[in-house]
């Protein structure tokens, strides 16, 4: 099982970005799926997560502003990043819950905040 993430890059303040989760080697439609990020110096935290029934939990520094979803059919998560500041600025990784099996991470995407 592999995920990989897409989409980061650099965003002014107030801007939007996508990022895009690929997985492969299972379907993902009965997992949980989970975005997190980390900035240098600190752990990793997650931020959202969406279930396979479609429950989906966000972090308060980022609800409101992030949207997660996820497309079965593509074996696909996004998560749509709105309003961005520079605090946003971090590494971006998905993962799939295997429950019994642990986490499956993916590389991480940058993404960086910044006028």
């Amino acid at each position: 099982v592999q995920v990989v993430e897409s989409g980061g890059g650099l965003v002014q303040p107030g801007g939007s970005l996508r990022l895009s989760c690929k997985a492969s080697g299972t379907d993902i439609s009965i997992y949980t799926m989970r975005w997190h990020r980390q900035t240098p110096g600190q752990r990793r935290g997650q931020i959202a997560s969406i279930s396979s029934i479609g429950n989906i939990n966000y972090s308060d520094s980022v609800k409101g502003r992030f949207t997660i979803s996820r497309d079965n059919a593509k074996n696909t998560v996004y998560l749509e990043m709105n309003a961005l500041k520079p605090e946003d600025t971090a590494v971006y990784y998905c993962s799939i819950d295997l429950r019994s099996s642990g986490q499956r991470w993916g590389q991480g995407t940058q993404v960086t905040v910044s006028s």
